[in-house]
C-alpha cells in the first residue's frame, strides 16, 4: 500500500481538481499501480478493490476534507485507528491538510493541466 498515494488520488477526487488528477494518476501509473487501482480511486466505497485499511484510509482523506460538511465523525476515526499508529496518523493528517492546500491553490488559480499529444476528444 502507499498511503501517499490514497491520500493524494482521494483529494484530487474530493477537491475536483483536474490539474491534480491528471498529474497524480500520471505518477500513479509510473509507480506501477494498475489501471483498475487508478480509476476506481474516485468511488472507491463501492469497490472491493480496496482492502480494509486502504478503506479506512480512503474514509479519513474524505472525513478531514469535508471537515466543515461532516465534523470527522467518530465512524472515520475509529475505522482508521485499528490500521495505522497515532505517529502516522498525524503524519496523514498533516499530509491531507499540506495537499489540500495544493489542491485549493491549483482549483483558485485555475491551473489547467496540458493536454497529451495523443489525447482526443470524443
Amino acid at each position: 500500500m502507499r498511503p501517499m498515494q490514497f491520500i493524494i488520488g482521494g483529494l484530487a477526487c474530493t477537491q475536483v481538481c483536474a490539474y491534480c488528477v491528471d498529474m497524480h494518476v500520471k505518477e500513479a501509473r509510473h509507480d506501477g499501480l494498475s489501471e483498475q487501482w487508478i480509476n476506481l480511486m474516485c468511488v472507491w466505497w463501492e469497490s472491493p478493490v480496496y482492502d480494509a485499511r486502504e478503506r479506512a484510509l480512503l474514509g479519513w482523506v474524505d472525513a478531514v476534507t469535508k471537515i466543515a460538511e461532516t465534523g470527522i465523525p467518530d465512524a472515520a476515526f475509529d475505522t482508521l485507528k485499528p490500521h495505522f499508529s497515532d505517529e502516522e496518523m498525524v503524519k496523514i493528517t498533516v499530509a491531507i491538510g499540506a495537499i489540500s492546500i495544493w489542491n485549493r491553490l491549483a482549483v483558485g488559480f485555475r491551473s489547467q493541466h496540458t493536454v497529451d499529444k495523443d489525447a482526443k476528444a470524443a
